[in-house]
């Protein structure tokens, strides 16, 4: 079997604990560089799954190695640069959300795509939760008819403890850029982005200084779809907690745990599987499937999802979800 051969530049947290473990695993991928500007956090998880070489500088590694394809797993602030440059050197790139800090750095990237003919795809594995995939399906089924609401939360600590990843000039945002784009990158896929009309955001610093860490808002849609959010780094809560509820013309159906319904004139038909067997990690397994994806459009077996294009719509609404936050009124696109 030809494997398709993976460099990693970042190997911060998600890295150790989500990429490497899975594309160590995967039969057809062989993991043929990294990149790490800490020299020693380079030396130990480069030994603990066995990549050589190594670099502490990316533009080493992209000039050295053979590679198809690469994971960039950095803080939010390089992603521009290091984009912009794996795709000149002729790979494929799988970027960690978000994609940039602004919309501005998200078109640079979208047009180094479009002009050397790479694949760019960002990290939304939301898209590739089990129970996620399943709701897709039964929507492009017409199960549930037109879906006109999505009403969704996150209620989680903070995804790293990094330095960088409350600071606005680096991370680009708070709880928004954490937990709120991978919920509403979710919900715009379900509702198979229509064109945006206008957001009403409250975004709260309780326990922050330069950005958020919870916000609630209200999104308006050309087509008359809305959707209503809420996410929180800092709600008091026992456990975290991930819900979402899609409702449709013909029916309705929730996330974590799944349940779905189809309206009938005399009550209603349960469209959930008797057994869903989705496993207690769905995340992991979430991780798994985008990374499999990937791959597989490397190969050219499927065409990449969740691409530089889709991510110039969610930055678009990013931006006015901030606007709209800070001059504290309704915002029209």
């Amino acid at each position: 079997m030809v494997k398709t051969k993976i460099g990693v530049i970042g190997l911060g947290g998600i890295a150790q604990l989500v990429h490497l473990p899975i594309l160590k695993k995967l039969q057809n991928v062989e993991i043929s560089a990294a990149a790490e500007t800490n020299k020693s956090k380079l030396k130990t998880v480069s030994e603990k799954f066995g990549i050589d070489p190594v670099y502490t500088n990316y533009k080493e590694m992209l000039n050295a190695t053979d590679l198809d394809a690469v994971v960039i797993a950095t803080p939010t602030s390089t992603h521009t640069q290091i984009s912009i440059d794996c795709l000149n050197a002729g790979k494929h790139i799988l970027v960690e959300k978000p994609i940039s800090r602004t919309l501005n750095e998200a078109k640079k990237i979208n047009e180094t795509a479009q002009k050397t003919g790479k694949i760019v795809m960002v990290g939304m594995n939301a898209r590739f939760l089990p129970d996620a995939m399943l709701l897709k399906s039964l929507i492009n089924n017409g199960e549930l008819g037109d879906i006109f609401y999505v009403r969704c939360g996150w209620n989680r600590k903070q995804s790293s403890q990094e330095k960088w990843f409350s600071q606005k000039s680096e991370a680009g945002g708070g709880v928004i850029f954490d937990l709120g784009i991978v919920l509403l990158d979710l919900a715009l896929w379900l509702l198979e982005y229509p064109p945006l009309k206008s957001v009403s955001i409250q975004k709260f610093h309780h326990y922050t200084k330069s950005v958020e860490d919870s916000a609630v808002g209200f999104i308006r849609f050309e087509n008359s779809a809305v959707i209503n959010f809420e996410v929180s780094w800092s709600f008091h809560s026992d456990k975290d907690s991930f819900s979402l509820t899609a409702f449709g013309t013909e029916g309705t159906a929730h996330l974590n745990p799944f349940k779905a319904y189809r309206r009938l004139e005399s009550g209603h038909i349960d469209l959930t599987p008797f057994t869903t067997n989705f496993s207690k990690n769905l995340y992991k397994k979430s991780y798994e499937n985008e990374l499999k994806h990937f791959i597989g459009a490397v190969r050219g077996t499927n065409p990449p999802i969740s691409t530089s294009e889709d991510a110039l719509l969610r930055m678009k609404l990013i931006e006015g979800i901030y606007a709209s936050a800070e001059k504290n009124y309704e915002i029209n696109f």
